[in-house]
């Protein structure tokens, strides 16, 4: 009997579906709606900067590296973005596009890193957010810049109950999903994965994808960024690192059913990820929740990713013959043809032994090798 396999996906989105209705019981007990377009506004703003950096996330892990450094490029785009634009709305386009080459530059970087040198991601992505701390510790000592009203307004405005911000995650989301699902570079990003040794022996080049996916990750980060930077309306050189965005994007990804070893999962459960850490913070926030218990509850709830992550069994290929085999009768189909393959290997080789039972009991005594003696 064929065994149901429910994707990874699913069981995040019902553990969302979970969560919403138990937050929406205690919401209920201090007199509030879980529901009320103020609150769901809430939580969808909550969601917009986690998600982008858990999209960006999403990408390194599923080629089985790390990124560490996002919290110190969502700092400096924070800033390079309010210092280029001064206040003015003419700077905006300008200011936009230097803080994304930049960004785009330190993945760059951090993807050649990985990929040439062969560091690996979590020491080489640590490192470079070193580089970048200092960088920020010497030249800022504060907030900095002044973001125009034009450019706040992304950060401050909403379609009805839902933010400007939460419509710009989630069509970026649908790019990413079109770039895994349907592209050249989202398969190889896959294989090379869930088996690089593999991938190269099948003639992929196992470096482009890699680095394509630190430079995605880098430009999600600076575009949580610049996102803050909206809603502050200066930069930053501790905003990334207040919000402690790296370990929050990996747990969110984690929970979201991507391995940490790479090759298997899918931008929607990171959302749903995403959404589970909004809906708690939410509760705690309307509940009044002190704020240090706020940190146990997310500390609970990586070190619960991660095991879930932990207990996973990674599923082997079946064994094509023999018992547990994915080919019905596999055995009995190659002993039956053995009498068959020993009487063309006779007629090629006159001295070999005719097709009695002796000679078909010898060619099925290894049918899975297909060996004939």
């Amino acid at each position: 009997m064929k065994r149901f396999r429910v994707d990874s996906t699913l069981i995040v989105l019902g553990i969302l579906l979970l969560v919403i209705v138990i937050g929406a019981i205690l919401v209920s007990t201090v007199g509030r709606s879980f529901f009320s377009p103020g609150n769901i506004r809430d939580i969808l703003t909550g969601m917009s900067v986690l998600g982008l950096v858990a999209i960006g996330q999403t990408l390194v892990i599923l080629g089985a590296s790390l990124d560490l450094s996002v919290t110190y490029v969502m700092s400096l785009a924070s800033l390079l973005a309010a210092t280029t634009m001064a206040g003015s709305a003419a700077n905006i386009p300008a200011a936009v596009g230097l803080t994304l080459v930049v960004c785009a530059g330190i993945g760059l970087a951090n993807g050649l890193i990985v990929t040439v040198l062969k560091v690996n991601g979590f020491i080489a992505t640590l490192g470079t957010g070193l580089i970048l701390q200092g960088v920020l510790n010497t030249n800022f000592q504060g907030s900095a810049g002044a973001v125009p009203w034009e450019f706040q307004v992304i950060g401050a405005t909403g379609v009805g109950p839902v933010p400007v911000s939460t419509i710009i995650m989630l069509a970026l989301a649908v790019i990413v999903w079109f770039l895994l699902g349907r592209t050249r570079t989202g398969a190889h990003l896959f294989a090379v994965g869930g088996d690089p040794d593999v991938a190269r022996l099948s003639g992929l080049r196992t470096r482009p994808p890699i680095i394509v996916a630190h430079v995605l990750c880098s430009l999600f980060a600076g575009l949580a960024g610049l996102l803050l930077a909206s809603r502050l309306g200066v930069g930053s050189p501790t905003v990334g690192q207040q919000g402690g965005y790296a370990l929050l994007s990996i747990a969110a990804v984690v929970l979201g059913g991507t391995l940490l070893l790479g090759g298997r999962g899918s931008v929607w459960g990171t959302i749903g990820g995403v959404a589970i850490f909004a809906v708690v913070d939410n509760v705690m926030s309307v509940l009044q929740v002190n704020p240090f218990l706020k940190d146990v509850v997310r500390g609970v709830v990586i070190v619960a990713a991660v095991g879930v992550y932990s207990r996973r069994a990674i599923v082997r290929r079946r064994p094509r013959f023999g018992p547990g085999g994915t080919r019905m009768r596999g055995d009995e189909a190659a002993a039956a043809a053995a009498p068959a393959m020993v009487a063309a290997a006779s007629s090629l080789d006159p001295g070999a032994p005719g097709p009695g039972p002796g000679a078909a009991a010898s060619a099925s005594a290894d049918p899975a090798k297909g060996e004939t003696r």
